[in-house]
């Protein structure tokens, strides 16, 4: 069985999903930022975008990962990449049980979970014929420690990443990596209603390409997600004690 190939961001045709704000926008520029030769730039609201790509190299592409016309229609017309990073994400605000919409955890599994696997079932044959390449699944420390206070998002986020040690197995043999991003609290739209600090996109995205470029499978792209894997690792039962407790915290929106 062959290793999987050795690839550099800066050098590989790359598709971002969820690119036109936040983490994606700023993997988007790190890429063109490293000379990437191709970079297309999935949004799933193309009116959204309002000159954010000005200045990059980047070809946008209407992609709902939700959508399977749209899913087999990038895979088509996105045919030379190498680098597929699966940031597209959802989060509700709502909570898991006592949610006041009960669609709200069936969407965060749609996209997070569903959508993710569709994106990867039709790249995997797009890589293989371009040399084995790679895909990065930006998850969330939410996927590794449960967080009542995003339930769905935790339990969608927690089934992606074991899709991606599951993917892993699956696509070595035709020399595809998958790299699992496990981010901590990003300043970005979808946080918005998180208290304290948070990480800049920028770094994250810094963070995640240097993870893909030194071939890890799994990386804590920043201190939060550090330190809140630690903290768990430590202690589970506190850890669990101190999350419940924050469900009755009136600044913690859910």
């Amino acid at each position: 069985m062959p290793e999987p190939a050795a690839l550099r961001s800066g050098t590989s045709v790359a598709l971002v999903t969820g690119a036109a704000s936040g983490v994606g926008l700023a993997l988007v520029r790190e890429l063109a930022a490293r000379g990437a030769p191709r970079i297309y730039a999935g949004v799933r609201d193309v009116g959204s975008v309002t000159g954010q790509f000005d200045g990059l190299d980047a070809q946008v592409v209407p992609l709902d990962i939700t959508d399977p016309r749209q899913v087999a229609g990038a895979a088509d017309a996105c045919g030379d990449v190498s680098l597929l990073i699966n940031n597209a994400g959802y989060a509700s605000t709502q909570r898991l049980v006592g949610a006041a919409d009960d669609g709200a955890a069936r969407r965060e599994m749609e996209v997070n979970y569903f959508g993710t696997l569709a994106m990867i079932r039709a790249f995997a044959p797009v890589l293989a014929r371009n040399g084995g390449g790679c895909i990065a699944n930006v998850l969330s420390v939410a996927a590794t420690i449960p967080f009542p206070v995003a339930g769905g998002y935790s339990a969608s986020k927690a089934a992606a990443l074991f899709l991606s040690t599951v993917a892993r197995a699956e696509l070595a043999g035709q020399g595809t990596s998958v790299v699992s991003l496990i981010l901590g609290s990003v300043d970005t739209k979808m946080a918005a209603h998180v208290a304290g600090a948070k990480q800049d996109p920028r770094e994250i995205a810094r963070a995640s390409l240097l993870a893909i470029d030194k071939g890890y499978e799994v990386y804590d792209t920043d201190p939060m997600a550090v330190a809140a894997r630690a903290g768990y690792a430590l202690d589970p039962a506190r850890y669990h004690r101190a999350l419940a407790r924050q469900l009755d915290d009136p600044q913690v929106r859910v």
